[in-house]
C-alpha cells in the first residue's frame, strides 16, 4: 500500500513539475526574446538530462563504466523512439526547419564521433574534454543565433500569450523559479516513481534483471517523457521536440564528455556497446531525418513506428540478457524483414518529400 501511495505521489510530482517547467520555459522565451525551440534545446533539455549526468558521473567514479556508457546510449535510444513516439501518438508534432538543417544532423555527427572515439575501447580524457567543449560552443551558438532572431521569437507566441509584457527582473525571476521548481519536482517524482515501481515489481516476483532493463533504464528519462508529453498537449511542440534532440546532444557532449574527464584514465567503452548499442543509437538518429522532413511533421503513424521499434529493442534486450533460444530467430526476422521494409518506406517518403519541394 505504501508503494502504491509513493507511486501516485511520484506521478503527481512528475505532472506538476512538467507543467511548471513548460510554462516557465515558454514564458521565459517570450520575456528574453529567444525562440521556444532554443529554450527546448537548452534550458529544458539540459535540465531534464540532469539525472543522466548524475548517474553517469557517479558510475564512472565508482569504476562502473558500463553503466555510465549504457545510461547515455540507452537514454538516447529511449528519447527518440519512446518519447517522440508517444508524444506524436498523442498530438502530431511540428518540426522546425532548424532541427532538420542543423540540430538533427549535428546529433547524427556527434553519435558517429562517439563511435570513432570509443573504437579503441576507451574515450580518453582529452576526447572527453573535446566533447564537453562542444556543448559549450553549441549552447553559445544557439543563444547568439536566437538573440539575432529575437523579434521573430517574440512574435512566435504572440497568438497564445498576446503581446509580450515589458521585461522586468521580477517577472524573469518568476519564470526562472517556475523552471527550477519544475525541475526539482521532476527529479523527485522520477525517483519516487522508480523506487516504488521496483518495490511493486519485486513484490509480484519480477526478476532484478528485467527490472533493470525496463524500470531503472527508463527511470532517468522520465523527466523528458512527461515534459515532452505535457509540452505537446499544451501546444508547445517546439519545446516537445527540442527537448528530445537537445537532451540527446547534452547526453553525448556533456554527460559522456564530463564523465570521461572525471573517470580515472578516461571512460572505458565495451566491445558489446561498440558492436550493438551505439550502432543502434546512430541508426535511430539517422531515422529522424527522413521522418522529420516529410512535411516537417511527425505524424501519428510515424510516432507509432518509433514506439514499435522501442518495444522491439526492449524485447531484444530481454531475450539477449536471459540467453533465450528465441534471440537468433528474433534477430533474423528483424534484420531480414522488418528493418529493410522500414528503410525502404522511409526512403520512399524522403524522395517524395524532396520532389514535392517547389522548384524541384
Amino acid at each position: 500500500m505504501m508503494a502504491v501511495m509513493w507511486l501516485a505521489l511520484g506521478l503527481a510530482c512528475l505532472v506538476g513539475g512538467a507543467e511548471a517547467l513548460v510554462r516557465g520555459a515558454s514564458r521565459l522565451a517570450v520575456a528574453l526574446g529567444i525562440s521556444p525551440l532554443v529554450v527546448g534545446l537548452t534550458v529544458v533539455a539540459f535540465g531534464t538530462s540532469a539525472p543522466e549526468l548524475a548517474v553517469s558521473v557517479q558510475s564512472a567514479l565508482e569504476g562502473q563504466a558500463g553503466i555510465a556508457v549504457g545510461n547515455v546510449v540507452g537514454s538516447n535510444i529511449f528519447n527518440v523512439l519512446f518519447i517522440l513516439g508517444i508524444s506524436a501518438l498523442i498530438v502530431p508534432l511540428s518540426v522546425s526547419l532548424q532541427l532538420v538543417r542543423l540540430d538533427v544532423p549535428l546529433m547524427i555527427a556527434v553519435s558517429l564521433l562517439v563511435l570513432l572515439m570509443g573504437w579503441d575501447g576507451r574515450i580518453s580524457v582529452l576526447e572527453g574534454g573535446l566533447l564537453f567543449a562542444g556543448i559549450i560552443v553549441y549552447t553559445l551558438f544557439l543563444l547568439i543565433q536566437s538573440r539575432r532572431e529575437g523579434k521573430a521569437g517574440q512574435e512566435e507566441f504572440a497568438d497564445e500569450y498576446g503581446e509580450p509584457e515589458p521585461r522586468s527582473t521580477s517577472r524573469t525571476l518568476r519564470h526562472l523559479l517556475l523552471i527550477v521548481g519544475g525541475l526539482a519536482l521532476l527529479i523527485l517524482g522520477s525517483r519516487l516513481l522508480v523506487d516504488s515501481a521496483v518495490t511493486l515489481a519485486r513484490y509480484f516476483g519480477v526478476s532484478d534483471l528485467i527490472i533493470g532493463l525496463t524500470i531503472v533504464a527508463a527511470g532517468t528519462s522520465l523527466p523528458e517523457v512527461v515534459t515532452s508529453i505535457v509540452a505537446a498537449l499544451r501546444g508547445e511542440r517546439d519545446i516537445a521536440v527540442g527537448n528530445v534532440v537537445g537532451s540527446n546532444l547534452f547526453n553525448l557532449l556533456c554527460v559522456l564528455g564530463l564523465t570521461a574527464v572525471v573517470a580515472p584514465g578516461g571512460l572505458e567503452v565495451s566491445a558489446a556497446a561498440l558492436r550493438f548499442d551505439i550502432p543502434v543509437m546512430i541508426a535511430v538518429a539517422l531515422a529522424c531525418l527522413p521522418i522529420f522532413f516529410t512535411g516537417y511533421t511527425i505524424a501519428r503513424w510515424e510516432g507509432g513506428l518509433f514506439l514499435a521499434y522501442y518495444v522491439a529493442y526492449t524485447v531484444w534486450l530481454v531475450l539477449h540478457a536471459t540467453g533465450s533460444a528465441l534471440q537468433a530467430s528474433y534477430a533474423a526476422a528483424m534484420a531480414g524483414f522488418v528493418l529493410p521494409l522500414t528503410a525502404v518506406t522511409l526512403l520512399v517518403l524522403a524522395v517524395r518529400a524532396w520532389r514535392s519541394v517547389p522548384g524541384r
